[in-house]
Parts: structure tokens; C-alpha cells; sequence
């Protein structure tokens, strides 16, 4: 075959090379915009974008030679300025290229969609720009789909026929692509050449995927010793050297905010003081939404954030100061480290544009701080959970933060680890300079960690105050529930120390006057005492059930008379397993007492 017969290959190869770099390019931005948008904007350019994937190539072309034909009105303008689109080479890449583009676009938005979002903000936490996080970030971790798109685009712009036809014609040596010289032998009844063009293209066309396989597949990267899953070693935690703890209480953190979202309005407010704040609340109560907006990842729709005298945030100011210029270090539920960067680069990555001894002198420093210098060059697929908070929090620290968010560290950790790694937790940050906020919806958790408690219900501010006055005098039903107490009923005053649980069917001295506010009592399970004799609150009660743990038992309990078929537990009372093992040998009905001191009036 001569130069003439084989310019279908060259022709087809140098303009589905073109039209894939196009289509590459024109994908990948508009997939990163589509990440961004959402509303009716989104749906609306999807569709747009996905278009020339539906309708008939050839439809495509049609509205193609409407736009560059001679006689439309940019066919003209192009003509004036001695560029001919139609029926030229650069026809064959314009199809080429929006014929290839929808595949490019979607199969890149898919993979972008795929990369877990806290990654991105953790990356805008630690002080990276836009761009930087694309190429950083997004784009390596998306790699493997924008590759697969690539070689869709590759292969969809080498197959192209109809819409070149309409645009570019059948031009031997100019515009005659593989496709269309296979139509044309076809309809010559030329079947062995026809047949050799089939054969070649997707000859093409397999080696494209070949190569893609071998491109995406996983590397083999350095563990540096490090087994996945590796148990963590005996923590020990090290004297750290930072300032006194009372230079902690220099710095302030003030949060006022309100945002409104479908059937869920946020509004919360407090100010932590140095040392660590905790927002205790249940799943769904806006506590992660708060640590969010603190860090400049969610913005609130009203409100003020002011970190030591800095305001981050005024809605009546018009100040919204991106994450990365705030200086707050934040560790996140998933500990969201890169999985495709190692340790040390993860740590790193807040370090962007220091010289490189001062970024080194830091890494060196946290990593010998957590006790880490063994994990520096391993990746985080091959770290075990706390491995993996150590090297999260030693990266928010390096950056020197003023203040430290904490969104649940220990959720995703076994009991035994947890113990060990909140011994070094609470070493790293009681001597932390700054103010941290530690998100928790564990009662016992809370109260280890946290100096000052805000307990959030349903979005808003249920009790705020010392740990201490939280847990030993809730105000309401909400905080109760959030502190451990499992008993509640309903009442209606009785008398100036008197009330009448309706749900318990009896009623209780109180140890003070009634508020006028209470609407519920209630009694923590510890706190309801098996008794002989009379005491005030004592009363009868019936086994209906009990449930055992390794050091306590807890007991369901039925008041005033023996349980009938369909009856509910009164109260629910805890007690050791050596007090349960008397228990057993003293004959039903049994007694309890309600200490009045012990009882807790609460507002709804």
C-alpha cells in the first residue's frame, strides 16, 4: 500500500490523538466544575455536556455544519479571516473532539465524585489553594478514571464516522478517516479492504486498553517495614516541649452561627477559653456542621467567628476568611490522610514553601513527639488505625494552628487501642497552646477529654458549662439523655418538694422547691439503690429482665406489683455482679429507693 492508500491510519490516528487531547482538557475542566456546582445549574450543563452521547452522530453533525458551514453566520465571519473549517482536517477534529468529549466529562466527573470529599478539605485545612489541591490531590487520586476516560475519548474519536461525514465529507488524503474509508469499500463491495480496516482499528483500539491496564494498575509502594494492620506498640507518652498550660488560657475561641438546611436549622453559640471545649451531642445534632464551619469548610448563613481576636467570620461584615488562612489544624472522623502520598509527605503537605531544613526540622520533631519516625515512609493503607491518628494529628500540628478541631478521633479504633492512644491524645493536647474543640457523641469520652462541655440537641445549645455541672445537674431532658440517664418520667407538682411521676405511678420527695420550668424527673441507673427498712422514695419492685457485662449488671425493674402479660419496666437499675449474686438469693418482691438528692428535675 502507498502513502495515499494508508492516509486513512494517519489521518485517523493524528486526529483522534488531537481530538482526545481536547477532549481531555475541555473533560477535565468541565467535570471540576460540575464537582462545584449544584442546583439546577448542574443538572442543567450535565445534560448539555452529555447531549452529543445521545442524539445521532450524525444530528450532531447537522447542527456542526449549521455552526461551520460556509453559509452560517461563524462560517462566514472564519472565511473573512481566511479560515475554512468545513470539509478540512480540522473538521474531523472538531467532531472528533465533541463526539469524544461526553465520555471524557463523565467518566472523569465519576471518577472526581469517587474521591472521599475530606480529603479535599483536609487539604484546605492544612493551607492549599485550588489549583494545588486539583493537582495534588484530586487529579492523582482520580487517575485511574480520567485514564479510563482518556482512552473511551482515544477510542470514540478513532470509531467516529457520521458526524464527520456531515462536516469534513470523504476527502481522500484529508479528511477520509478508517470509518469512513471502511463505508466507502464496503460500498464498492471492496470486502477484503474493508475487512483489513476493521482489523486495524481495532488492533488500535486494543492496544489503547492495554495500555491503560498497564498504566492503572496498583504500584507496589514502599512499606518501609510496615505490615498492613500492624498492632501499635506500647504507647509512652513523651515529655513534650511546649509552654505551661496556663499560657492556654491567653487563647480564645468565640462561635456564633446560624444555618438553615432542609428540615434542619442549625443555631448554635459559645466561646471556649483555652484548654479543650467538647460538643457532645448524638448523630444528627450539628456538632461535625459546627467543627466545619469553624474550619472554613461549611459557610453559615448568619453569624461571627472570632479566634483570638481575629475575626474568620462576619456575616454583617461580609468576612468569610478561606480555610486556609484561618490557622486552624483540624482531625477528621476518617483521619483523611492521602492514601497516595507517604507519611512524611502527608505531614508535609501544610509545609508547602518552607525551606526545606525548617520542613524537615518540624516532620522530625512530631514524628519523634507521636512516635512515628518508623512510619515516615509508609503509605496509609498500610497503617493501622491509630498509626494512621497519629500521623493525622501530627500533620495538623506541624503547621502550628491556634486552634485544634477534633471531629470524633476514636470512633473508628477498638477499645484496647483507644485506651492506649487516648493516653497520648490527651498528653499531646492538654500542653497544646491553643484552643481545641473535640467532638464527641461518648458521654465517658467527654468527660476524660474535655475541660468545658456544650451539648448540642436537634442544632441548638442544649447545656453548656463545666463537665463537672453538666453531668451532675442537667438542666433538661435532652442533656440528661446525652449524660448516661436512662430513667424519666413524666410529672405534676405535688407539693413545694413533692411530684407525682405519672409514668411511675408513685410520688417522690425532692430534696428542693419544684421549679416552676420541670417538667420531667429523672435517675440515673447507678443511682436507683436496693434497700431494707423505710426510707423516704422506697418502694416494691419485680424483676422483668437483665442483661450482663464483664463487671455490672443491669436489671429492668416493674414498681408496686408483679408484672402482667404486656407490661413495660419502670425503671432500669445497674449494680456490680457481686452485689447481683446477693441479690439473687433474697426472694421478690424487692426494694428500692429513689434518693431525693439523687433525682433530677428537668425542663422538656
Amino acid at each position: 500500500m502507498n502513502a495515499t492508500e494508508l492516509s486513512p491510519l494517519w489521518i485517523s490516528v493524528k486526529t483522534s490523538a488531537a481530538a482526545t487531547v481536547l477532549a481531555f482538557a475541555l473533560g477535565v475542566a468541565a467535570a471540576r466544575i460540575m464537582t462545584r456546582l449544584h442546583g439546577r445549574a448542574r443538572y442543567l450543563l450535565d445534560g448539555l455536556f452529555l447531549l452529543p452521547l445521545v442524539l445521532p452522530p450524525t444530528v450532531v453533525g447537522f447542527f456542526l455544519l449549521l455552526l461551520f458551514g460556509r453559509r452560517s453566520t461563524m462560517g462566514h465571519l472564519l472565511e473573512q479571516l481566511g479560515v475554512t473549517i468545513a470539509f478540512s482536517w480540522p473538521a474531523t477534529v472538531i467532531t472528533a473532539t465533541v463526539i469524544a468529549f461526553p465520555l471524557m466529562y463523565r467518566t472523569t466527573l465519576g471518577a472526581f465524585e469517587q474521591v472521599n470529599p475530606n480529603l479535599l478539605a483536609a487539604a484546605r485545612t492544612l493551607g492549599a489553594g485550588e489549583w494545588r489541591i486539583f493537582r495534588s490531590v484530586l487529579l492523582p487520586l482520580a487517575w485511574p478514571g480520567v485514564l479510563a476516560g482518556t482512552v473511551l475519548a482515544f477510542a470514540r474519536a478513532l470509531g467516529e464516522f457520521g458526524a464527520t461525514l456531515m462536516l469534513a465529507g470523504n476527502i481522500p488524503g484529508r479528511t477520509q478517516t478508517i470509518p469512513i474509508a471502511i463505508f466507502f469499500a464496503a460500498e464498492d463491495n471492496d470486502m477484503q479492504r474493508a475487512l483489513a480496516w476493521v482489523l486495524l482499528i481495532i488492533t488500535i483500539s486494543l492496544a489503547a486498553i492495554a495500555l491503560m491496564n498497564f498504566w492503572s494498575r496498583p504500584r507496589r509502594e514502599s512499606r518501609a517495614g510496615v505490615s498492613a494492620g500492624a498492632a501499635d506498640p506500647e504507647l509512652i507518652p513523651p515529655p513534650l516541649p511546649f509552654s505551661e498550660p496556663e499560657a492556654a488560657s491567653q487563647s480564645e475561641l468565640q462561635v456564633s452561627l446560624e444555618k438553615s438546611y432542609p428540615g434542619f436549622q442549625l443555631g448554635v453559640k459559645f466561646a471556649a477559653r483555652g484548654g479543650t471545649l467538647g460538643l457532645l451531642g448524638a448523630s444528627g445534632s450539628g456538632k461535625s456542621v459546627t467543627l466545619r464551619a469553624i474550619a472554613g469548610l461549611e459557610r453559615p448563613g448568619e453569624g461571627r467567628i472570632v479566634l483570638n481576636g481575629r475575626v474568620l467570620f462576619d456575616s454583617g461584615s461580609a468576612v468569610c476568611l478561606p480555610p486556609a488562612a484561618r490557622r486552624i489544624g483540624m482531625v477528621f472522623q476518617d483521619y483523611a490522610l492521602f492514601p497516595h502520598l507517604t507519611a512524611r509527605e502527608n505531614i508535609a503537605f501544610g509545609l508547602h514553601g518552607r525551606a526545606p531544613k525548617d520542613r524537615d526540622h518540624s516532620i522530625s520533631h512530631w514524628a519523634r513527639m507521636l512516635q512515628i519516625e518508623t512510619l515516615l515512609d509508609a503509605y496509609p493503607p498500610a497503617l493501622s488505625g491509630g498509626q494512621k491518628q497519629r500521623v493525622a494529628l501530627a500533620r495538623a500540628l506541624v503547621t502550628e494552628p491556634e486552634a485544634l478541631l477534633l471531629d470524633e478521633p476514636f470512633s473508628a479504633l477498638d477499645p484496647h487501642l483507644r485506651r492506649h492512644l487516648e493516653e497520648q491524645l490527651n498528653h499531646t493536647i492538654q500542653r497544646f497552646r491553643g484552643v481545641t474543640v473535640f467532638v464527641t457523641h461518648d458521654r465517658d469520652e467527654a468527660y476524660r477529654f474535655c475541660r468545658d462541655l456544650v451539648v448540642l440537641s436537634q442544632g441548638s445549645v442544649a447545656g453548656i458549662g463545666s463537665k463537672e455541672n453538666i453531668f451532675a445537674h442537667p438542666e433538661s431532658l435532652a442533656v440528661a439523655r446525652l449524660t448516661g440517664c436512662k430513667n424519666f418520667s413524666r410529672i405534676t407538682p405535688a407539693g413545694r418538694e413533692s411530684i407525682r411521676a405519672e409514668d411511675w405511678d408513685c410520688t417522690l420527695q425532692v430534696s428542693s422547691p419544684v421549679p416552676a420550668h420541670a417538667a420531667y424527673v429523672g435517675v440515673r441507673a447507678h443511682h436507683v439503690r436496693f434497700t431494707h427498712g423505710s426510707a423516704p422514695n422506697s418502694f416494691p419492685c419485680w424483676l422483668m429482665g437483665s442483661v450482663d457485662s464483664p463487671f455490672q449488671v443491669t436489671l429492668y425493674l416493674r414498681l408496686h406489683h408483679a408484672p402482667s402479660l404486656g407490661d413495660c419496666p419502670h425503671l432500669e437499675a445497674e449494680t456490680s455482679r457481686e452485689a447481683w449474686a446477693g441479690l439473687c438469693e433474697v426472694p421478690q418482691p424487692w426494694q428500692i429507693t429513689l434518693d431525693p438528692e439523687r433525682l433530677l428535675l428537668l425542663r422538656a
